[in-house]
């Protein structure tokens, strides 16, 4: 992940009411499923840290150009799954190549 780049950040709020801060990595829509998507993770984690990337649906109304968060969807669908997992593996390879 880029620092010079300013990194979108939102707080999630566990079922028990803990917040954790997550950095936005990215945000996307799928016309084959009339969604959008963000894409998170922990804050503080480094180049050398493994990330637990979590995906979720943004809510109907979110701008995923500028995502507020709101009601974060889970994802249900093993294809729906799929695409998301596809289409991040592509982000990371562009990121791959970028530091090349």
């Amino acid at each position: 992940m880029n620092n010079e780049e300013q990194t979108q950040q939102i707080t999630m709020v566990d079922e028990n009411g803990n917040e954790e801060l997550y950095d936005v990595l990215f945000t996307f829509q799928s016309e084959d499923y009339g969604k959008s998507y963000i894409l998170l993770y922990p804050v503080g984690k480094s180049d050398d840290d493994e990330v637990n990337i979590e995906a979720y649906v943004l809510p109907d109304d979110d701008d995923p150009t500028d995502p507020q968060g709101g009601d974060l969807r889970t994802i249900d669908s093993d294809e729906e799954w799929d695409m998301v997992e596809s289409v991040l593996n592509t982000f990371l390879a562009k990121d791959d190549d970028k530091k090349e």
